[in-house]
């Protein structure tokens, strides 16, 4: 989302926190199963009857933008004003977000990949922020005769915003709908995951075509680096980075941040996306491709944060501007989400991970 000054950490991103990461020296997953929920029956075996698919949410028009956002930044102490000032970059696409489209997407194409498995599941689809609200849709789930279900988040990386948060609000809206509410196991991080790694080096290489020896630039969401410091984000982020680049030929490459929200005076992760492209123009570069590794769809902080903001920060410094699309609905990246739905129940992560 589009930067919103105050003393909080703010929104992640407009498709689901992008994560969170800190200093750690071991890159792997957060395996962050939620709250512990229910351990799931005996054995290992995962007997499931649905698919939760948990995301932001966004707004679908022009008359949403100011309650979503408002919905986004409840308890902080926003102003209207400053609010209003955010959804100018709403409007600019017609006061609607990409996010809930993406999400109908990639809901349709997993649906299909598990019925072409066999394991013809309903998925269910519940947001954070926007309709369909997460608690709803745990209603409806629960009136569907749903008893368990494997929740999914579209949020690659380890971090309060993209992790553990989602977790609480699963808790939260499971202790909303009440003790007959299903049962949802939370699926952790998949950062390293052939599928999304493979998805993203695909989307990468076709941009590399046009550009090959243009640097890449990495971008994922910042947080506060007091968050960071709870968390395996920026071990991760690296890691991927590095995974995704080394398969597509990349030589050279950097990770930078974008779309930071919180106030001046809190210490962020950086480099800023608009101050490495200034770098590289300083140091001879005539192009650049960003591929933004820390989202999963095209959604607001995309559209607006690099394709607007950072396009014209490369264009004013004299770079050609490539930006690398997300995985978004990538075959491989629907294939990973169906085998880690059907797979055994991954162990839970510590529980002094991704703390906020």
């Amino acid at each position: 989302m589009p930067t919103i000054h105050s003393n909080d950490p703010g929104p992640s991103n407009d498709a689901g926190p992008s994560n969170d990461p800190g200093p750690s020296n071991d890159p792997g997953p957060s395996n962050d199963a939620g709250p512990s929920n229910d351990p799931g029956p005996p054995g290992g075996a995962r007997e499931i009857d649905a698919v939760l698919v948990v995301s932001f949410g966004g707004p679908e028009g022009p008359d949403d933008v100011m309650p979503f956002l408002r919905n986004v930044t409840r308890g902080r102490g926003i102003s209207d004003k400053r609010l209003a000032a955010v959804a100018e970059h709403y409007h600019l696409f017609g006061g609607v977000s990409p996010i809930n489209q993406h999400n109908r997407d990639l809901i349709a194409a997993l649906s299909d990949e598990l019925a072409r498995r066999g394991a013809a599941l309903p998925v269910y689809w519940g947001n954070r922020n926007w309709s369909p609200m997460l608690a709803d849709t745990v209603a409806q789930m629960r009136d569907d005769g749903i008893s368990r279900a494997m929740g999914f988040v579209t949020s690659a990386f380890g971090s309060y915003s993209g992790c553990r948060q989602y977790s609480e609000d699963i808790e939260r809206a499971r202790a909303a709908v009440g003790p007959d509410a299903p049962v949802i196991h939370k699926l952790p991080p998949f950062w390293d995951q052939e599928g999304f790694l493979s998805a993203k080096a695909d989307r990468l290489a076709a941009a590399r075509q046009d550009e090959p020896t243009a640097p890449v630039v990495f971008t994922a969401h910042s947080i506060p680096e007091s968050m960071a410091a709870t968390a395996p984000y920026v071990a991760q982020l690296n890691e991927a980075c590095r995974r995704v680049a080394t398969r597509t030929g990349a030589s050279e490459w950097c990770l930078a941040y974008q779309s930071r929200s919180g106030p001046p005076q809190v210490p962020w992760l950086e480099p800023d996306i608009g101050d490495e492209l200034e770098r590289l123009a300083s140091e001879g570069a005539d192009a650049v491709i960003v591929a933004p590794i820390g989202f999963v769809a095209d959604h607001m902080e995309v559209i607006y944060d690099l394709d607007i903001e950072a396009r014209q920060r490369a264009e004013a410094v004299g770079l050609r501007f490539t930006r690398v699309p997300t995985v978004g609905t990538h075959p491989a990246f629907v294939e990973m989400i169906a085998d880690l739905v059907l797979a055994p129940p991954p162990a839970p992560c510590p529980a002094d991970c991704c703390l906020r």
